[in-house]
């Protein structure tokens, strides 16, 4: 009955591909000819280059929020409620990810490099108008913020697409590791970088307004100077491939068992990443007071930490991961599961310790987040080997909805929740004691899901070796519908 039903698709996508060939589409599917020149050597570095000054420069922006939170809360009047606050990180990923498919669809089939500059405009321009937003219009400042989250998925959802475009193997990993530095570093920035000129100035709102002028500045150069290579360039040899309708993509994608465990793996390290990112610094700033220490470098130490562990964990999980790949195919979701595994007790170390020792509860923050980041350039790396080229935006956009809605979307607001109904049963709820306290049993539950996420990456392990053998059949044989398809029906 199976073999039946793929010779059926298989004769379906000969008819599919003849029709194309001559300019036709049939069940949506979507020719795809050569857009550009094929990008090479020193472009193709380029065009790395350029995509990397725009990750950074997005999560600087996404992190000077959280850098000056407890000055935006009393702004807005919400000091003490939470839940609220919570609110500005939860609906910015709201944002982001509802609209990542749409922009994952738009990448696999029309020109990467407008859609960027489009969202990168719309970026700079949301982030600069927040920044005017009255006090007394939360609310509006709120929706601005998920708009702005619109406009950074247009970006993150496409630009690791571009570079698996033009690199292969270990190359393409390190590639990837050079991407993703930029997320820890980046966020570092914006804690360093937010709080510093929201000091300057002396007022939180001068940190949304320096990022959208070099928003300006990347937009000039991704016109400019970017080249966008044809999709599968480094695989293919530069030749054309057809897109299957959205559909089947889609179905595709959720009988690859390697995409959902590691989609799943990589939705847990978005829940504890989100959760630390906006309340970490708070929940360090009551222990400082608590200890009668002045707590206005904390964003700064904060953020030089998340630099130096987000350099050195990206770097020793691509390189440990390339390594390892001599002696074991499955090396990639083994370090992830090492990562969040061993990361769990730091973590959970590091919190429970703060109000004692601050000095060593930045040692033992400094190797959880070291840990955790291990994994940022491999979850990117694997998605990019386990799916076809003309999938891998639908797939990263996916992949993005599914870790945010069910992560970082909602852990700001769980944490703080959770913190209010737990400070409202203390004898003082107002107290920094009572403060700190609930925010610390709050993250509690980061250590637990971190532990989740390295059983899903150990799962991942199990059927990695088969999806990238898929794949490279595939696109091998590319030209071959029905034998693409025999393969294509199981996998991807």
């Amino acid at each position: 009955m199976i073999m039946e039903e793929i010779d059926h698709e298989g004769e379906r996508l000969l008819q599919q591909k003849e029709e194309d060939d001559q300019g036709e589409n049939h069940h949506g599917a979507v020719r795809i000819s050569t857009q550009s020149s094929k990008v090479e050597g020193c472009q193709a570095y380029i065009a790395v280059s350029i995509l990397c000054l725009v990750n950074l420069l997005n999560y600087v922006d996404r992190y000077t929020v959280a850098a000056n939170l407890e000055e935006i809360q009393k702004s807005f009047k919400i000091t003490n409620d939470n839940s609220a606050a919570g609110l500005i990180q939860t609906v910015f990923i709201i944002g982001y990810m509802i609209t990542s498919p749409i922009f994952g669809f738009l990448g696999d089939r029309y020109s990467r490099k407008v859609i960027i500059a489009f969202g990168i405009t719309a970026w700079s321009g949301l982030t600069l108008a927040g920044s005017f937003v009255p006090d007394d219009k939360f609310w509006l400042f709120i929706l601005i913020r998920g708009a702005v989250g619109m406009g950074e998925a247009s970006y993150v959802t496409i630009a690791g697409t571009i570079i698996g475009d033009l690199f292969v193997g270990n190359q393409r990993s390190r590639m990837l590791m050079v991407f993703y530095f930029a997320i820890p570093v980046g966020s570092g920035l914006g804690y360093i970088a937010g709080k510093g000129v929201a000091t300057a100035f002396n007022d939180w709102r001068y940190a949304l307004r320096f990022t959208p002028v070099f928003g300006i500045i990347c937009v000039i150069l991704i016109i400019l100077i970017l080249r966008e290579p044809n999709r599968g360039q480094a695989e293919t040899g530069n030749q054309a491939m057809s897109n299957t309708n959205y559909v089947t993509d889609l179905r595709a994608l959720f009988k690859n068992p390697s995409y959902i465990f590691s989609s799943l793996g990589l939705t847990c390290q978005c829940w504890v990443v989100g959760a630390l990112a906006l309340w970490a610094v708070k929940t360090l700033e009551f222990a400082y007071t608590l200890q009668g220490l002045d707590n206005s470098s904390v964003s700064y130490v904060f953020g030089i930490v998340t630099c130096i562990s987000g350099f050195v964990g990206v770097a020793l999980g691509t390189s440990f991961a390339q390594y390892l790949r001599k002696f074991n195919p499955r090396a990639d979701p083994l370090v992830c599961a090492f990562g969040m595994l061993s990361g769990a007790p730091f973590l959970f170390l590091g919190i429970l310790v703060a109000d004692q020792n601050v000095t060593v509860a930045w040692i033992f923050i400094l190797f959880s987040e070291t840990l955790l980041f291990l994994n940022w350039a491999l979850i990117p790396d694997i998605l990019l080997y386990i799916l076809i080229p003309t999938r891998r935006a639908t797939g990263n956009a996916v992949q993005m909805l599914m870790s945010h809605l069910l992560g970082d979307a909602l852990s700001p607001w769980i944490v703080g929740f959770v913190s209010d109904r737990i400070r409202e049963n203390m004898s003082a709820p107002s107290s920094i004691h009572d403060q700190y306290y609930s925010l610390v049993y709050a993250l509690y539950i980061g250590g637990f899901i971190t532990v989740l996420g390295g059983g899903a990456f150990l799962a991942t392990s199990l059927y990695i070796e088969a999806a990238k053998k898929r794949v490279e059949d595939i696109v091998k044989s590319k030209n071959d519908a029905s034998s693409a398809l025999t393969s294509d029906n199981f996998v991807n």
